[in-house]
């Protein structure tokens, strides 16, 4: 549920407060993010488990139960999972692994088992992921009788499109993965062509009908798409929840170009003036930690939650003004408010989004 190369502990942090939503066919327009109020999918009792999908002839296998000599460490050397009757499992803290091929459009199969006895609830419980291109996530998660937002389901393009319907088998039992994956296109000059789009069968059932990618996948946040390679390594998510995978195959496709997709709207908004905007800028922290540091670019207002921007645009929210205290996020269902004195100036946030309820001073 956090992307491959950041740092997964604030959400290890936060992610149990997670709660739910219900959710939508994917065709649907105009959700934000981990919208609460989102219907969940039906729940559908797939066919019995059966033992591994032998892989066909064209495929390249990339885990057969034995060894990790296919894969590698993110932040390089040995893939640091352990290996043992058949399958890998998620060591905690060992950080994503990735194969050392990269690949493009594909048919990917995977396998993989939550953990038992089931511990936690919501994003906490049996949380993984499948990062295509190492950008574009399939969700991993005990969805078995476990409530949580219906786009960070298992078998949905995290924070984006929710299952078709719910076909999560308990915790223990094997589930299976095929997927179809078509990369995005990129024009010479950097900017999109056409978006990144997958479809996924979880148990036989469909479950994502080429669905179009809003760009990569994270928490929080709407990443626009950035020109990258065509292909690229595919990345297995630890979580800190122990996952077990097995049986994971993948056969490389013909390169396509599959039909454009448009992002959610903006929501209506009031203007604020830039000298007003101005009175927001600042970092807001609580006990020596930072909720969001508030900028303003042009004649918008943007926070970076958690300080998770490092300087860079890509990981900030849009805020929408309704008033002059109370704003909304564009790509993510959350709401903002500001604190103001006396004299009218904000002198704290609150945040309100993906689960959490936090609030701190602007900082002097």
């Amino acid at each position: 549920m956090t992307t491959p190369y950041g740092s997964t502990t604030l959400v290890l942090l936060l992610g149990v407060l997670l709660l739910a939503g219900d959710a939508l066919a994917q065709t649907d327009e105009g959700w934000k993010a981990h919208d609460f109020t989102r219907p969940r999918p039906v729940v559908v009792t797939p066919g019995p488990a059966t033992g591994p999908v032998a892989p066909p002839s064209d495929a390249i296998v990339l885990f057969d139960g034995t060894d990790l000599s296919k894969w590698q460490s993110v932040n390089g050397g040995a893939a640091p999972w352990k290996v043992e009757g058949g399958y890998m499992e998620t060591v905690a803290g060992s950080g994503f692994i990735q194969t050392k091929q990269a690949f493009g459009d594909v048919q990917l199969h995977v396998e993989w088992a939550a953990p038992v006895p089931a511990v936690g609830s919501g994003q906490g419980r049996g949380n993984s992921g499948v990062f295509l291109m190492g950008h574009y996530e399939i969700q991993v998660l005990d969805s078995y009788e476990n409530d949580t937002y219906p786009d960070g389901q298992a078998a949905a393009a995290y924070g984006q499109a929710p299952p078709l319907v719910n076909v999560a088998r308990p915790p223990g039992e094997w589930q299976t993965y095929d997927i179809i994956f078509r990369r995005p296109h990129f024009a010479p000059d950097g900017s999109l062509k056409e978006p990144a789009r997958i479809t996924v069968i979880h148990n036989g059932v469909l479950v994502q009908d080429h669905t179009a990618y809003w760009g990569p996948t994270s928490w929080l946040q709407h990443l626009p798409y950035t020109s990258h390679a065509p292909r690229l390594p595919l990345i297995l998510q630890d979580h800190d929840n122990p996952v077990r995978f097995r049986n994971i195959w993948i056969r490389e496709l013909d390169q396509t170009l599959p039909p454009p997709v448009s992002p959610p709207p903006a929501e209506p908004i009031v203007q604020l003036d830039p000298a007003t905007l101005d009175g927001y800028v600042g970092t807001y922290q609580a006990g020596g930690t930072t909720l969001g540091r508030v900028f303003r670019e042009g004649n918008a207002l943007y926070i970076d939650l958690f300080n998770r921007a490092q300087g860079g645009d890509a990981a900030n929210q849009l805020l929408l003004p309704h008033s002059t205290t109370d704003f909304s996020m564009h790509w993510t269902a959350g709401d903002v408010t500001f604190t103001l004195d006396d004299a009218g100036v904000p002198s704290a946030i609150r945040v309100v989004a993906a689960g959490f309820d936090l609030q701190a001073p602007k900082a002097e």
